[in-house]
C-alpha cells in the first residue's frame, strides 16, 4: 500500500513532533500534508481524497477527538490515528468508540504507526 504513494495528513501543535512523524512516513513511501491546528487541516481538506489522518489528542482549540467527531458528522471521514502523549485507558476507550482506528501512545513506535496506516487505507473511502 506504501509504494502508491499513500497520502497522510498529520495534525499536532508541536512543529518537531510533526516533522518527526513525517520522516517516519515518508520512509515508507508516503506523502505527508502536516498542520499546527484543526482549524488548519478543516481548511485545506477534501473530503473526496483517499488518505489516513493521524491527529494528536491533546492541542489547543479543537482536540483530536473533536475533530474526529466533527468529520464523522461529515459525508466521507478519513480513517483516523489518534496519537497523545497523555493518553490513558478512559480516553482510548471514548477515542475508539468514536470510530478511530487505532490510538497510539507517543513517542510512537515507527513500525507499529506504519503498519497502522497501512491497516487503516485497506477500507479507506
Amino acid at each position: 500500500m506504501a509504494g502508491n504513494r499513500t497520502l497522510v495528513w498529520l495534525v499536532d501543535d508541536v512543529e518537531s513532533v510533526r516533522k518527526s512523524i513525517a520522516a517516519v512516513l515518508e520512509t515508507a513511501d508516503m506523502r505527508v500534508r502536516g498542520y499546527a491546528s484543526a482549524v488548519d487541516f478543516l481548511a485545506d481538506f477534501n473530503p473526496g481524497t483517499t488518505g489516513c489522518l493521524i491527529v494528536d489528542h491533546h492541542m489547543p482549540g479543537m482536540t483530536g477527538l473533536e475533530l474526529l467527531n466533527h468529520l464523522k458528522a461529515g459525508p466521507a471521514a478519513p480513517p483516523t490515528i489518534v496519537i497523545s502523549a497523555h493518553g490513558n485507558q478512559a480516553l482510548r476507550n471514548r477515542i475508539l468508540a468514536a470510530g478511530a482506528v487505532a490510538m497510539l501512545d507517543k513517542p510512537v513506535d515507527a513500525g507499529e504507526l506504519i503498519a497502522v496506516v497501512e491497516r487503516a487505507l485497506v477500507n479507506a473511502p
